[in-house]
């Protein structure tokens, strides 16, 4: 991997991320285009990592909510507030959603590393998965806000979270839509999808930094990988900051048309043979 290269990734990871696109997918599919074996533990690795960068783009944007919250939570946890506090109900309902993907993530960390790593799997998922994020965004009715919520909302979330360890699915696609169905408005389940994100991608990246250290350093090397992180944290705040105005005026449909086309670009691509599946 050369230095422009890591840019571009880093840029891709970024920008990805939070769009209900699947960043793991463009991630899969341009990793292939360039040349890589998509499926070697390095590049893996390199994939999960730079994801980094982007949660902490996403601390810094939220900082003031995920202060607040963690205040809230901490002050009903030793009493100092009740236990009805809407900061400390959000704070434990974070922790409870956060939960299925780290159980389910290192129960299935084979298989999402090798078999589901496949272009096949990736372009099946972009476009199945777009038939829920429709169904989703046209039957909610977005009648419930941020106080609202309780913990059965975002463990439903966190569990259709776990469906994203199948690139194409799109992490912040699922538990959009799992959050849509739960009649949840579009700017708060956004937010919801930011923070469960972080306990998510920051324990996947330290996990593959420290146990795929030595093939990173013999592979894609640590300059690259960390070059990539970076750019991912500025692409990442800007995508953060733009996707919040976005989603509070419109719908999914950009990106589920979007979705359904590159996925059946890239299974044209592999099923003619112009690209290997791995």
């Amino acid at each position: 991997m050369n230095i422009f290269e890591a840019v571009l990734l880093g840029a891709v990871e970024g920008f990805t991320e939070f769009l209900p696109i699947s960043s793991t997918g463009h991630l899969t599919i341009i990793e292939k285009l360039l040349g890589y074996r998509i499926d070697d533990p390095d590049i893996t690795a390199f994939t999960v990592i730079i994801q980094v960068g982007a949660v902490l783009a996403t601390i810094i944007f939220l900082r003031e909510t995920i202060i607040r919250i963690i205040v809230g939570f901490f002050a009903g946890l030793f009493g100092k507030r009740p236990k009805t506090d809407p900061d400390f109900r959000l704070g434990l309902a974070v922790i409870i959603g956060s939960l299925p993907i780290i159980v389910v993530g290192l129960l299935f960390q084979d298989a999402i590393e090798t078999t589901l790593r496949s272009l096949w799997f990736v372009g099946a998922a972009l476009i199945l998965f777009s038939g829920v994020m429709w169904f989703a965004d046209r039957a909610a009715t977005q009648r419930r806000r941020e106080a609202d919520i309780t913990w059965k909302d975002t463990l439903i979330m966190g569990l259709a979270q776990c469906l994203a360890l199948i690139p194409g699915v799109s992490r912040s696609g699922a538990t959009m839509s799992a959050g849509l169905l739960r009649d949840i408005d579009r700017v708060t389940i956004t937010k919801l999808s930011f923070l469960l994100s972080i306990p998510a991608l920051t324990g996947a990246s330290i996990l593959q930094g420290v146990s795929e250290y030595d093939r990173i350093s013999g592979g894609v090397g640590w300059t690259n990988t960390l070059v990539a992180t970076a750019v991912s944290f500025v692409v990442g705040y800007i995508s953060v900051s733009w996707l919040l105005k976005f989603i509070a005026k419109h719908s999914y449909t950009v990106f589920i048309v979007y979705r359904v086309v590159l996925g059946t670009i890239v299974l044209l691509l592999v099923g003619t043979g112009v690209i290997s599946a791995t």
